[in-house]
Order: structure tokens, then sequence, then C-alpha cells
């Protein structure tokens, strides 16, 4: 069972990577990108929970930041994106109300993280910069998920079945 664990996370790393990819669109007064691989990783981590969200959040936010021409993040995307989607799957089993607040929860690490980052990176006005591109891409990519995962649990994903 533990093997098609591992496989499964690795193929949705590999989609979330894959069509992040697809969708960049470049922020060049912060020297960062906006992608949807957010919503990848919300995905994971509802329908999955914490360990799958921080497998795929990591991996994808470091593939992502290495194939796209970003090296400068790769460190920071995996530690960022792979404690939103631990975040994220945290509450994947939660009612309503406390899934949404992780939701919330990880959107706001990521934008919190992502701002520190680039103020490291590029100094306080960069880290300002970044706060509303960084919010729209994981509000969307938090928003998206919720309907996406409904329909997926419903259709098919009872047909896998892990223990979280």
């Amino acid at each position: 069972m533990q093997i098609k664990k591992i496989t499964l996370y690795a193929v949705l790393a590999a989609l979330t990577s894959a069509v992040s990819l697809l969708v960049i669109i470049p922020i060049p007064g912060t020297n960062g990108i906006i992608t949807p691989c957010d919503a990848g990783i919300a995905i994971t981590g509802l329908l999955l929970g914490p360990t799958a969200g921080l497998f795929v959040g990591a991996i994808s936010g470091g593939f992502i930041d290495l194939l796209a021409g970003y090296p400068q993040w790769i460190l920071f995307s995996l530690l960022i994106h792979g404690i939103q989607g631990f975040v994220f799957g945290y509450f994947f089993q939660q009612k309503k109300i406390l899934k949404s607040l992780g939701l919330v929860l990880g959107v706001i690490i990521m934008v919190v993280g992502y701002a520190l980052t680039t103020g490291l990176l590029y100094g306080l006005g960069a880290a300002i910069a970044s706060i509303p591109s960084n919010l729209f891409q994981s509000t969307f990519g938090a928003l998206i998920a919720i309907p996406i995962t409904t329909m997926l649990k419903k259709a098919t994903w009872k047909r896998l079945k892990f223990d979280h």
C-alpha cells in the first residue's frame, strides 16, 4: 500500500507542476510568478490529508521554480508550499467550517511566507508589492479546490482506499 501512496503523491506533484508550468504569469516587480499551483496543493491536501499535501506542495513548488527559471526561490517554495499543503491537509477530515479555516490558514502561510522571503531577497518594497499577487494566487487556488474536491469525491475518489 505504501508504494501506491507514494506513486499517487508523485503523480499529483507532477500534474500540479505541469499545469502550473502551462500558466505562468511573471511579476517583474517582485521577480516572482503567479501559477495555479495552490489549487493542486489544496486539492491534494483536502483529498488525501497532511502528508500528501506536504509532499505535493514541497515537490511541485520546488519543481515549478526550477523548471520556470526561478532557482532563487526553490528552497523557499519547498518550505512554504510544503507547510501550506500540510495545513490544507490537516483539516481535510474536519467539518466544513474547519476545512474553510484550514484553507484560510494555508493562504495566510503562503502570502506571509513569500512576503518575508521577497523582503529577504529583494527588500521591503518588493515584499509589500508581492502581497496582492500572492494573495490572488493562493485564494484563487483554495477557492477552486473546493468544488473540484467535491466533484472528485463524488465521482471516483471512493474507489481509492488509503489509510491517512
